[in-house]
């Protein structure tokens, strides 16, 4: 199995990242990581990351899922990206697992995918109403998974998140 973990270049979370990272990697997945563009990027408390692909350069064809990490960069990376977002469409569109924590679910309901889907996210003014126009129904749980999508609120959840993804993708 192989996932896309996609992070900011900058600003990401760093414990959305590692955790997952480490979970998925003791759990014999595959990862790649990837941002809005190739190299170093920089966590919000000290993590470095390596991403090795661009959004622009993956098919999701050769991917079970994708897991978009958060921090306050999603906001100011990924939200907008529009490469980004196709991949997420892709993945949902070809019943692999979609997910993302903490400001990052708004890249799903702003791809689409969260459409009358139970969700949750980390709550701003800006996600909450980026949840709602796109259709989410938000929940008040930390982790919430709905059918191949799961979504969760912050780095407190970080292992369960990962647990729950890991869940969605033996199915």
């Amino acid at each position: 199995m192989k996932l896309v973990l996609a992070i900011a270049p900058d600003k990401f979370r760093d414990e959305e990242f590692e955790v997952p990272q480490k979970i998925f990697s003791e759990a014999g997945v595959e990862t790649v990581v990837a941002s809005t563009r190739v190299g170093t990027c920089q966590g919000m408390v000290g993590a470095m990351a390596e991403a090795t692909a661009a959004f622009a350069d993956l098919n999701p064809e050769e991917y079970d899922g994708i897991v978009v990490v958060g921090g306050i960069g999603s906001q100011d990376y990924l939200w907008t990206d529009a490469d980004l977002k196709k991949l997420v469409q892709g993945c949902a569109k070809a019943g692999k697992v979609v997910a993302a924590i903490c400001l990052s679910p708004a890249v799903l309901a702003r791809a689409g995918v969260l459409d009358g889907k139970n969700a949750t996210v980390f709550r701003s003014p800006a996600s909450i109403y980026e949840m709602e126009r796109g259709g989410a129904r938000l929940v008040e749980e930390s982790v919430v998974t709905d059918g191949m999508v799961v979504t969760a609120n912050g780095p407190s959840v970080a292992g369960s998140f990962a647990e729950a993804v890991l869940s969605a993708l033996s199915r």
